[in-house]
């Protein structure tokens, strides 16, 4: 069942030339027009269907705000409909709808009839609210001496208390303490599975990817890609260093997940291989194993500066470990045009039982968000087993030894 569909939507604003063209078409009643149009969203449609986690993702610029003010209704669109099923309930601004006089208490109130419960509903809703939010010493206090976290607290628990049908949130998670953040995400993963649909906005790529299984792109107003969060993210990871998407182009891995590959193509890898002590190239390593990464990379151009890279990802395409030769202060410098550069990494692979690819980042500087050669992700994928540790959970295997003393207190016998 759909809670939310958005068909052929667009927002434009008029753009006046001055203030006088503003009040000449005012004047005449709109008989001829002085102003132009400019298209914040172009032709958008998407759907959302109940118990389903979509993030929305862009660059800022893209969109994303004005397409949650259409969503919410605090705007309207120039073109398009949207239909909506359900209840809404939305922390697209912090303490957005409070009022700094009234207190945290008579916040809850108004802002829970807002969302058409009646009187009797809210008043068994107050401790909930409360218990949830942990601010209960401030409930009776005027919301103006809220700091930033506990007025996300205090929002984010009237919008989830209440359960709706369709929660939206724009970065609100990023203002609360650790703590607060994982029982937020602990309880939105509980009203999906209630239900509950969700559209979490963020720039975050492990927010997104542990959370929503279908993530939206928006780039330049329009849907630039609609598919698994990890493929879009990894989109999204590309755009970032290439505004305008020129370079950016995705392949059917051999793995049977899509590679994406952006960058200039100044300098590309032309090869990699994990290798052990033996100079083996192996795809199976052992937990705590010795290895080498072995890059080969080829430049077409003269660069002044190179910055080699690489990260490893769980199977989630979740962040493990990544590092590069500008934080490790190996310099590659004045490379020349056809020159073939064979760079390794060495390290002991402290990882978990499981699946793991790696992403090669060649760029500029110190990360591959500034000028990028090349982003590769699925430039390798190996896996690691347990032959002869003991067993453990995680992704992470740290070496640890047990110590224990035991006595007897005379005192604890009486």
């Amino acid at each position: 069942m759909q809670v939310l569909t958005v068909a052929n939507l667009s927002k434009a604003y008029k753009q006046y030339p001055t203030l006088r063209s503003r009040l000449k078409e005012w004047s005449i009643g709109g008989r001829k027009t002085y102003h132009s149009l400019y298209w914040v969203l172009r032709d958008i449609n998407f759907c959302v269907n109940k118990g389903e986690a979509v993030g929305l993702v862009g660059i800022n610029g893209a969109g994303k705000s004005t397409l949650l003010k259409l969503i919410t209704g605090t705007t309207r669109p120039t073109a398009g409909t949207i239909s909506k099923h359900g209840t809404i309930s939305a922390l697209l601004e912090l303490g957005l709808g409070f009022q700094p006089e009234f207190t945290g208490r008579e916040n809850i109130f108004m802002a829970s009839q807002l969302l058409g419960k009646k009187r009797k509903d809210i008043l068994q809703l107050i401790p909930d609210i409360e218990d949830f939010a942990e601010i209960s010493t401030f409930m009776d206090k005027p919301v103006r001496v809220f700091s930033s976290g506990m007025k996300m607290r205090l929002a984010f628990s009237i919008a989830i208390v209440i359960r709706p049908d369709l929660l939206i949130i724009d970065e609100a998670l990023a203002v609360g303490d650790s703590y607060f953040q994982h029982k937020c995400l602990k309880r939105i993963r509980e009203l999906i599975t209630q239900g509950s649909a969700l559209i979490l906005v963020s720039h975050d790529n492990l927010a997104i990817t542990s959370v929503c299984d279908r993530a939206i792109l928006l780039n330049q107003g329009v849907i630039a890609q609609d598919g698994p969060a990890e493929l879009v993210m990894s989109h999204y990871k590309a755009l970032l260093a290439d505004f305008n998407g020129k370079h950016v182009k995705q392949n059917m891995h051999p793995c049977g997940k899509v590679q994406t590959i952006s960058g200039t193509q100044e300098v590309s890898l032309i090869d990699i291989s994990l290798v052990n002590n033996a100079s083996q190239t192996v795809q199976m390593i052992n937990v705590g194993e010795a290895v080498k990464l072995k890059l080969k990379i080829a430049a077409r151009s003269f660069l002044p500066e190179l910055t080699v890279g690489f990260e490893i990802k769980d199977k989630y395409g979740r962040p493990v470990f990544g590092t590069n030769t500008y934080h490790l202060q190996y310099p590659l410098l004045n490379i020349k045009k056809a020159e073939v550069i064979e760079i390794s990494f060495s390290f002991l692979a402290n990882l978990g039982v499981g699946e793991y690819s790696i992403s090669v980042a060649l760029h500029e500087g110190q990360d591959h968000i500034g000028k990028t050669y090349e982003w590769r992700e699925f430039a390798l994928i190996f896996s690691v087993v347990n032959f002869d540790k003991a067993n453990f959970l995680g992704t992470t295997w740290l070496p640890q030894q047990v110590s224990c003393q035991r006595h007897v207190n005379s005192w604890l016998s009486i």
